[in-house]
């Protein structure tokens, strides 16, 4: 269901769950057992993108049906957002950069684990939506406030208030992804964001992604928090080493 595969410093995660990578309880234990692995392996860049005709259209809709059917329906929806929500959360904290590559449908949740992670390259001809309001729902897996946070509350309301979906060129221009290619384009677009990406610092990008994510928290002090890392990246031996590459080469 998510096949992992490692290359040097970047891991990929490849959907791959007929035909549009709905998401049901097994598909995130299968999540979170790849997210375990990658913990493990501490890579640079996690790439998440799929091998199906979406990149995820998601909520089982089967699933979600058999909840409105059953007496203990709404316990075990609450507990199966509940899920979602500690899934894209660990996403949006990985220590590592991640990148959500979308082509085809990215919608509800699937839209909200794009979402969750740091950036996003969308084939220009995607969907991307969370039209839950279509169905009576609302996008409940951190949504509403990761779409805002990231493209603001006019746009964040007219996609969810509208249940708007917009291709992968409006979203780019939104700010919703930022990379747009065509679909001839699209795997040679990727393999240059993880070239570019995978050869820095990881120790320094996982200090940098913890210093954007403190904007975000009213109780963190991001200022502070920026003083320190630099400290610690200065007893970092991979820091010395390219610091002390960087004046070499300077010195030729």
């Amino acid at each position: 269901m998510i096949d992992v595969r490692h290359e040097g410093s970047v891991t990929t995660l490849v959907m791959s769950r007929p035909p549009v990578n709905a998401i049901d309880p097994a598909f995130v234990t299968g999540f979170e057992n790849a997210l375990d692995e990658i913990d493990a392996r501490r890579p640079t860049l996690v790439v998440i993108r799929s091998d199906q005709r979406a990149f995820c259209a998601g909520a089982d809709l089967g699933f979600i049906r058999d909840c409105f059917d059953e007496a203990r329906g709404t316990e075990r929806m609450l507990a199966y957002v509940r899920t979602l929500h500690h899934l894209f959360d660990r996403i949006e904290k990985l220590p590592a950069v991640t990148l959500a590559c979308i082509q085809g449908a990215a919608l509800g949740g699937g839209l909200e684990l794009a979402l969750s992670c740091d950036l996003r390259i969308a084939v220009a001809d995607a969907s991307l939506g969370l039209p839950e309001a279509r169905v009576g729902m609302i996008p409940g897996a951190g949504g509403t406030q990761r779409l805002t946070r990231l493209a603001g509350p006019g746009i964040a309301s007219r996609l969810i208030l509208s249940a708007e979906v917009v291709d992968g060129r409006e979203a780019h221009r939104l700010g919703i992804a930022q990379w747009v290619a065509d679909k001839a384009d699209f795997d040679t677009g990727i393999a240059r964001i993880a070239d570019r990406i995978g050869g820095l610092s990881r120790d320094a990008l996982a200090a940098s992604k913890d210093c954007i994510l403190a904007y975000f928290d009213p109780s963190v002090d991001g200022y502070k928090r920026e003083l320190k890392k630099p400290l610690s990246l200065m007893n970092n031996e991979d820091s010395k080493a390219r610091v002390m590459r960087f004046f070499a080469q300077r010195s030729r």
